[in-house]
């Protein structure tokens, strides 16, 4: 692919040349946006914002850019991104692109192959001024560059962005509230296999000044929020940092709730901790526990096992606060009664309200850069690279996995479109998985929601990576 002309000096400095696209961003309002713009404006910049989520691409915005950044922090976000660059590159082809995020290194290869002209990811701002600031002097870009060193962060710039309004919300007691997002720390300490943080953060994690983390918060409740979301991949790398962060937000808005994400061991390293975060304002804690079976969670050196993800559990709910485990039910090493077992589990824990229907869908996902490929037990079921998928595809060693995987994933599209209620829904999958390994299901195994029940707090996007 032929390299991008060099825009003239100081093309790039007028309103609209560069432009930070969001693809998608878990429904919020995107910090993957609002950062990389208040880098660019602290360096002299007038970017656009855009999020494809709720905005169109269009001509005339497109052909304005010099520099276009496209953001890719989770595979959803780059497949995306990538027909979105391919028109862009079609209408303006003068235009440099790059592409930020842990999806963008991991899939360096395939993107820098005729799609984009850099990536980087990690704490990639400031290199994005940089890229920015070469382009201007006529220097020659690195093409590909992964950074783990600590930037001066800049309030986020969320002037430009659609409003609050219009993302995800907090559906609490029959109300639904606006939720903001922000990201007190980035990176992570854990190197889980199936993580994209790890290959490119190294076991590394930044703390976000709490000035700056606060800050942004006000500017959220002034906007509208009434809930917080800590995106941060472990609100629980940094404890200190944290419960000193949700303190001054509780003391300030006391009225203000707030979730946040955090590994079962860290759950039970800092027990002590959630009846604070109870009274502080949290409502819910997502856990990804990936699965119930101590087989796979070796295979992805989860650090927890089956039985402590019953103690973790137990220490949210007795401070109060819903739990919201997530899983990744399909792997080369989930057997179809480890399926069940999630079914089973999640009813016996009283979870089905709080476990997402799409993550008995989930499939495991091996993309370029995992570091699943350097361990050997993931060799026997690995196929070949697909790169429009931007994953190496696997086959389960026993056929009726994939082949359930296809009806659990069909039957939840034709569920949702049905609107049908999430507790039948819920029974349904369980019978269809039953089917699937020839056990006995009696009509009864399908019951009917009660009229009227509780349902834990939630957000109103069923989507956690």
């Amino acid at each position: 692919m032929p390299e991008s002309p060099v825009p003239p000096v100081g093309a790039l400095r007028a309103p609209g040349a560069i432009l930070v696209v969001s693809c998608y961003e878990l429904g919020h309002q995107p910090l993957g946006l609002a950062w990389p713009m208040a880098f660019l404006e602290r360096a002299g910049y007038a970017p656009r914002a855009l999020d494809l989520a709720l905005e169109a691409l269009d001509d005339a915005m497109v052909r304005r850019a010099r520099l276009a950044a496209i953001m890719a922090p989770m595979h959803t976000a780059l497949r995306l991104g990538v027909p979105a660059a391919q028109r862009l590159r079609r209408l303006n082809p003068s235009c440099r692109i790059v592409f930020c995020g842990l999806y963008a290194l991991l899939c360096a290869e395939f993107l820098l192959d005729g799609v984009a002209d850099d990536v980087m990811g990690g704490e990639f701002e400031g290199e994005l001024v940089a890229l920015a600031q070469r382009l201007e002097a006529g220097e020659a870009p690195r093409r590909r560059i992964a950074t783990r060193e600590r930037l001066a962060f800049p309030l986020p710039s969320r002037e430009s962005l659609p409003p609050l309004a219009r993302y995800v919300r907090l559906a609490r007691g029959g109300r639904f509230v606006p939720a903001g997002y922000v990201e007190a720390s980035r990176g992570c300490l854990h190197t889980c296999l199936h993580c994209p943080i790890p290959p490119v953060y190294d076991g590394r994690f930044f703390a976000v000044p709490r000035p700056v983390v606060l800050e942004d918060i006000r500017r959220l409740v002034a906007a509208g929020a009434g809930h917080i979301t800590f995106g941060d991949p472990d609100f629980l790398n940094g404890p200190r940092h944290a419960l000193r962060i949700v303190q001054a937000l509780h003391a300030e808005f006391p009225r203000v709730t707030y979730d946040f994400t955090a590994k079962i061991e860290h759950i039970l390293e800092h027990r002590g901790l959630f009846p604070e975060f109870a009274e502080t304002g949290c409502v819910f804690v997502v856990s990804a526990v990936e699965s119930l079976s101590d087989v796979v969670l070796a295979n992805l050196e989860k650090g927890h096992t089956r039985a402590d993800v019953v103690v973790a559990l137990d220490i949210v709910r007795r401070a109060g606060i819903a739990p919201r485990p997530t899983f990744v039910a399909f792997t080369p090493w989930t057997t179809l009664a480890d399926y069940l077992e999630l079914f089973d589990f999640a009813e016996a824990e009283g979870l089905i309200d709080h476990v997402d229907l799409v993550q008995y869908a989930l499939r495991l996902l091996v993309p370029p850069g995992s570091l699943l490929l350097s361990r050997s037990s993931i060799q026997p079921f690995l196929g070949p690279l697909d790169p429009a998928a931007f994953s190496y595809r696997w086959t389960h060693p026993d056929r009726r996995m994939d082949a359930l995987h296809l009806a659990v994933t069909a039957h939840l599209e034709r569920a949702a479109a049905a609107g049908e209620d999430p507790r039948t829904t819920f029974y349904r999958l369980r019978a269809l998985a039953a089917e699937r390994a020839g056990a006995a299901v009696a009509p009864a195994a399908v019951r009917l929601p009660p009229p009227e029940r509780p349902i834990p707090p939630r957000l109103t996007e069923p989507w956690f990576c």
